[in-house]
């Protein structure tokens, strides 16, 4: 869906600083963007272990208070998480990584039931496959046992499937399905309403196969808590992401610059927000199951200027902090620096405005709906905002003297009639 987009300013050859005391300043400012990963990650992973232990307390002892309990704490672990996907694109260790955590959007009907599905389609012949119904089944041919729901079934035959992207099997998104179910209201307010009653045992359970889903939601759980326990290790002092990073400054600095542009731009206001738009497809909305799509965006946003700023404030308000990009900048041209720094503020501002109006009652599910003039500007507002920040991201690649700089594009912003093809 996305396709290389890249800057104007950006030259094949060896990347380079042009000055020495530059060189050497980098250094420090990659030793705080490791910090600020490490510190990210670690919270992601803390947040992540109190929603299993959470999910522990749901399937020990199902009710109302349990189920909501997990659901609360889904969406805390989500704050910390989103910050974290500025240190994709540049970072060959993270973006491989990535879609077993946070790929989506997923067909469901692989998972659980769902109405949203009635069979296979064309583009999917698993879409409905519903394995924690089927302990046994059939797969690329061959007879698959799932009597046994494990992280490894999760993630060694389930996730992506056939080579489908949509058959997602692990991760947040198949957690908060899971927990929340498939969201059928279109674009009216309102997320998915499992009950808690799927979690039941006995006569008390609904839906059947209540003991499967139990199996496959822990196993899912176990999967992100060890996924997040193996990223956070990597940037760690010593961790194989931060060794990578510090190895090359000049590459270092382009992996950053590559973080930010390609979340800002393609990703963030191309895929995740443009694209939902022009269908007015609350399916492309990021977390549609619990209607979190607003966090979402607005936690990339903050991401991407924590890695500007060199700072980050964790969830228990701890602060990280040093060098950074923006001093790099400044020292070469403050006027930019200053540009820069109001572009992210601008944007993280505009984001804001989604999340704000999502809290108060206005959905985003709502905001993409046809003909909805507050909601295209509240999403449009946001998707000019992070189109600016990259533009000025280009200018920062020129100040600081920095070659081949490559940004995730969108058909959505790039090539629009396509989307339509």
């Amino acid at each position: 869906m996305t396709r290389a987009f890249t800057l104007t300013t950006a030259l094949a050859g060896t990347l380079a600083l042009t000055l020495p005391l530059q060189a050497q300043t980098a250094a420090e400012v990659l030793d705080t963007y490791a910090d600020i990963a490490a510190a990210n990650y670690a919270d992601s992973l803390a947040t992540a272990q109190v929603l299993d232990a959470a999910i522990e307390a749901l399937i020990a002892d199902p009710s109302e208070t349990t189920l909501a309990a997990a659901r609360s704490a889904w969406l805390a672990a989500r704050v910390p998480y989103q910050q974290t996907e500025v240190f994709r694109f540049g970072n060959a260790i993270v973006d491989d990584w990535e879609g077993r955590v946070n790929a989506w959007p997923l067909d469901e009907g692989l998972i659980d039931y769902t109405e949203a599905y009635a069979g296979p389609s064309d583009e999917n012949q698993l879409a409905a496959l519903n394995v924690v119904a089927n302990p046994t089944f059939t797969l690329s041919g061959q007879e698959i046992d799932a009597t046994e729901i494990t992280p490894a079934l999760l993630q060694e035959t389930l996730h992506e499937a056939d080579g489908v992207e949509a058959n997602v099997a692990t991760g947040y998104h198949a957690i908060e399905f899971l927990l929340w179910g498939s969201d059928l209201n279109g674009t009216e307010p309102g997320a998915g309403s499992r009950p808690w009653t799927d979690y039941a045992q006995g006569e008390d359970c609904t839906n059947g196969n209540c003991d499967r889903r139990a199996d496959y939601l822990a196993a899912a759980s176990d999967l992100l808590v060890a996924d997040l326990e193996y990223m956070a290790a990597q940037w760690a002092e010593g961790g194989e992401a931060r060794a990578a990073l510090m190895a090359d400054e000049s590459a270092g600095l382009v992996a950053m610059l590559t973080g930010m542009g390609s979340l800002s731009y393609g990703e963030t206001a191309g895929e995740r927000m443009r694209l939902g738009l022009m269908l007015n497809d609350p399916e492309e909305e990021h977390s549609c199951f619990a209607d979190n799509t607003h966090n979402d965006h607005y936690y990339n946003g903050v991401g991407i200027q924590n890695v500007y700023l060199g700072q980050y404030v964790g969830v228990d308000g701890t602060v990280v902090s040093g060098p950074s990009l923006a001093d790099l900048v400044a020292a070469e041209d403050e006027t930019l620096d200053a540009e820069m720094r109001l572009r992210l503020a601008e944007a993280v501002r505009a984001l804001g405005a989604i999340k704000t109006a999502a809290e108060a009652g206005f959905a985003y599910d709502q905001m993409l709906a046809r003909g909805s003039e507050g909601g295209e500007a509240l999403i449009m507002g946001g998707v000019n905002g992070l189109i600016a920040q990259t533009q000025t991201i280009e200018r920062v690649v020129t100040a600081l003297g920095l070659d081949g700089i490559d940004v995730e594009g969108s058909d959505s912003l790039d090539n629009p009639n396509a989307v339509f093809q």
